[in-house]
């Protein structure tokens, strides 16, 4: 056997991830991630917007437990792209959209779970921006335990998966 090497690269952060912390030290500076700022989640939410895929696997789960323990809870669906070019733009108008629309107690902000690439709409500055900005309690429920995102760091309670934060 013979290997030919033509490019070595430096093992270690790569330039996402290192824009990543950057953006994570930025927010953090600027009290994104203060738990002094987290609003309450309400003890009885009446209603519940749901910004995830109306297509994806996340949506049937938190329907499907919102049926069998909460049939009375509303619940307001907009659906969004949650990878992808515009996903994050969307996501964040869409918590914009409910908190301007004012018939909701909380905000569950969802999807199931992916590689980091699938997550990263909602590691962008846009999406965590629009979650701190929210008059409306924030759930983040991105992705699965092993997952940690932007959004859950800013988000009012951060769950580990979409069918926690329908229990919640």
């Amino acid at each position: 056997y013979q290997i030919i090497v033509e490019r070595i690269e430096p093992k270690g952060i790569g330039a996402q991830q290192l824009a990543l912390q950057q953006l994570k030290d930025k927010l953090h500076k600027e009290g994104l991630f203060d738990p002094g700022h987290k609003k309450e989640i309400p003890l009885m939410p009446f209603s519940a917007g749901i910004v995830t895929s109306s297509a994806g696997a996340a949506i049937r789960d938190i329907l499907q437990i919102l049926k069998k323990g909460a049939a009375c809870v509303d619940v307001v669906i907009r659906s969004v792209r949650v990878q992808g070019e515009s996903a994050a733009r969307e996501i964040a108008e869409a918590i914009e959209d409910l908190n301007q629309f004012k018939k909701v107690d909380v905000i569950i902000v969802s999807r199931g779970g992916g590689s980091i690439e699938d997550l990263w709409s909602f590691n962008e500055e846009v999406v965590a921006r629009a979650i701190y900005n929210s008059a409306i309690p924030v759930i983040s429920a991105v992705g699965h335990q092993i997952n940690t995102t932007l959004s859950d760091l800013v988000a009012d309670v951060f769950v580990e998966t979409p069918s926690t934060a329908a229990k919640i």
